[in-house]
């Protein structure tokens, strides 16, 4: 379990996030919506340990973050930034055994080797792991980054934006194999996403920021109604349920 109590970060006197509390529950699915500077990528990296807090406690499984050795942080704790530009021309198969550094330190055993062909197996990318990532697509390089955090074997897994850039069929790709990694692996992942209706579809608990503060957070049937949307958005947001989800209708 990962417990943020009263945790705030100011950038050049302005407070970006505000005495944030809240629980994320083990083996879900748990979604950051709001709009664009709510907070929501400053929490994620402060939670990771990327970004220092200015106040407050972060847990993880009883112990406070700053606590952990940087080794042992990540055998337990995976983060993947939305931006994700590599200077160095990699090919599929090297950055996923990236992922498995904290176990190796660069020297892969046949556990490592084993572990990065689960991955790529795991995300479908054996036919393309000798390829380098500029002669992707921008659905098959999120994956492959996916399956180098799969590789490094963490509990926790946290993903800024993982559909940025990416077209509704790669991004339904992305969410479903998110879905089945808490499902198969037993896997409790955060995520940062701005389409309510896949964090509707596809999330178990949401946290809804804005202005650095939590509005509201729950299960989602709880936070995916039409007052909480409007506190969160500032505009009119018609729910309706399709195929037992509900949607969010704010197109007219």
């Amino acid at each position: 379990m990962v417990e943020v109590k009263g945790v705030t970060k100011i950038y050049n006197g302005k407070t970006v996030v505000d005495n944030v509390s809240l629980t994320i529950p083990k083996g879900k699915i748990t979604s950051f919506i709001g709009p664009n500077g709510a907070g929501k990528s400053t929490l994620v990296s402060m939670m990771s340990r990327l970004l220092s807090k200015d106040q407050g406690e972060i847990h993880i499984d009883g112990m406070e973050i700053g606590e952990y050795k940087s080794h042992d942080l990540a055998k337990k704790l995976s983060i993947l930034k939305q931006t994700n530009h590599l200077n160095i021309r990699l090919s599929v198969r090297d950055l996923v055994s990236f992922g498995r550094f904290p176990y190796s330190q660069g020297r892969l055993t046949k556990e490592d080797q084993d572990a990065i062909e689960q991955s790529l197996a795991y995300m479908e990318l054996e036919s393309m792991q000798h390829q380098y990532l500029d002669q992707l697509s921008g659905g098959q390089r999120q994956r492959a980054f996916i399956a180098m955090v799969l590789a490094q074997d963490t509990e926790y897994i946290m993903l800024d934006e993982p559909l940025n850039n990416l077209d509704m069929k790669h991004s339904l790709q992305i969410m479903r194999v998110l879905q089945r990694m808490v499902d198969e692996l037993g896997k409790t992942i955060v995520l940062v996403i701005h389409d309510i209706n896949f964090a509707s579809c596809y999330s178990d608990y949401i946290v809804a920021l804005k202005d650095g503060k939590v509005v509201n957070q729950g299960m989602k049937t709880n936070i995916i109604n039409e007052n909480v949307l409007k506190e969160v958005y500032d505009m009119d947001i018609h729910i309706e349920t399709i195929r037992g989800n509900r949607i969010g209708i704010y197109y007219t």
